[in-house]
């Protein structure tokens, strides 16, 4: 088995739609470990993205999964310290 070229790296994604993830997803093919962060209640905006209604609705648009995969994904609320 060949060991990827960034395994062993973690890289903590805090991007949002199209350019910033699509990057990250390249890191994670490279073999990063990827920690995407959205925020609570927001999320990225990509999640509505793409010509499935129901997934958009879902927060699951073909545009975001496509930019996410192979991803790790946490909220994280800033506004409170606990």
């Amino acid at each position: 088995m060949t060991t990827r070229p960034l395994a062993g790296i973690r890289v903590l994604d805090l991007t949002n739609v199209l350019a910033g993830p699509f990057a990250c997803h390249q890191l994670a093919h490279l073999g990063a470990e990827v920690i995407k962060v959205e925020a609570v209640g927001r999320g990225d905006l990509a999640r509505n993205l793409g010509s499935d209604p129901d997934l958009n609705a879902a927060g699951m648009g073909i545009s975001f999964l496509a930019q996410n995969a192979g991803k790790k994904s946490i909220t994280l609320n800033l506004k409170h310290p606990d």
